[in-house]
């Protein structure tokens, strides 16, 4: 069977991470976590190594790996989840920076790997990862002893500038941090845009690298076509699908194509999302399955090859808005049989 054709423009990925970095006069790292959001951590982290980033995130020490194959040797990779039980070989072997987000995780990596980098997150108030104030205080001595290469935490309503939340955490971090010499780190891709006071000694774009929200001006970076398999002319009172969940209401011209719930296109936008073929609309009728969608083609003059799902008319963002969600879920279930096709920078 067919399957689909993504595109990834690693250009536009590394002109949105250079812009975010401009805005942080030279601060940015980049977040590499989840596969690169989806899009491939090898190649994306190789393209921003390139570009002049140094520093990477990750969310698990496996990812690390992959990611330290693509960067070389002398970038830093930093580990969110920090020194897990069954990390230790792993961050040994491919000189990952864990940050750690408590005592036993503390004690486990100075017992384990003493002398291996480390970075210590703390809990500002989103209560997720990382140390609390009284935590901090009991262990801050021994750790800044010991010579982290970053303290960081994380903004839970960047997103929102207005949230009193965002200032809160600043303050928080501020209390918790005031005094020491090592790097400091807050931004994410919404902390960037709410401002320098935010940006500390290192940031750390995601999202926004990717070509989504909250990063308005970002060129985009992904494009999804789904090819057509098969088209059928429908009388008027025909159904379409599981469920018999769309009749239609005239003679219509239905295209299936290849692309479902297992490629990571969510059941939601089901009667609701739409494809496109240029510029022209065509909606999704009928249940999104697992391997096929069906879509109403009667208004086009001429049925292509394949629609685009992803793309100029409708992004990752507003395919999440129909879909109830948000673009980092689109970005990060594009799944792994699409046939993917990188731009180079």
């Amino acid at each position: 069977m067919a399957t689909g054709f993504l595109n990834i423009d690693l250009g536009a990925l590394v002109s949105n991470w250079q812009a975010l970095n401009a805005k942080c006069d030279g601060k940015a790292g980049a977040v590499v976590k989840a596969n690169g959001y989806g899009l491939g951590a090898g190649r994306v982290s190789g393209a921003l190594a390139a570009a002049g980033a140094t520093k990477f995130f990750v969310a698990a020490a496996e990812e690390g790996a992959k990611v330290r194959q693509a960067v070389g040797q002398d970038a830093e990779i930093y580990v969110f989840s920090g020194h897990g039980p069954t990390d230790t070989g792993i961050i040994a072997e491919q000189n990952l920076i864990p940050l750690i987000n408590s005592l036993d995780q503390m004690t486990r990596h100075f017992e384990t790997l003493a002398g291996h980098p480390f970075g210590i997150q703390l809990d500002t108030g989103m209560n997720r990862l990382g140390m609390e104030m009284s935590e901090w205080q009991a262990v801050a001595p021994i750790a800044l002893e010991q010579g982290p290469k970053l303290v960081m935490s994380h903004l839970a309503c960047a997103d929102e500038p207005d949230h009193p939340m965002n200032a809160y955490q600043l303050d928080v971090f501020k209390k918790m941090t005031d005094g020491i010499t090592v790097p400091r780190s807050l931004a994410a891709t919404g902390g960037i845009l709410l401002g320098k006071e935010y940006h500390f000694d290192v940031t750390r774009p995601g999202i926004g690298i990717y070509g989504a929200a909250p990063f308005g001006d970002a060129t985009p970076v992904v494009k999804l076509d789904l090819p057509i398999i098969q088209t059928r002319d429908l009388a008027e009172g025909e159904v379409v699908g599981y469920g018999n969940s769309w009749q239609a209401s005239r003679p219509s011209i239905i295209a299936t194509v290849a692309g479902g719930y297992a490629d990571g296109i969510l059941r939601a936008i089901s009667n609701r999302g739409a494809l496109w073929s240029g510029s022209t609309r065509c909606p999704i009728v009928g249940r999104v399955s697992m391997d096929l969608i069906t879509v109403d083609v009667t208004d086009l003059e001429h049925v292509p090859d394949a629609l685009t799902l992803i793309g100029p008319h409708q992004s990752a963002d507003d395919l999440a808005d129909v879909a109830g969600t948000i673009g980092y879920e689109i970005l990060t279930s594009l799944a792994a049989r699409y046939k993917r096709k990188y731009v180079q920078p």
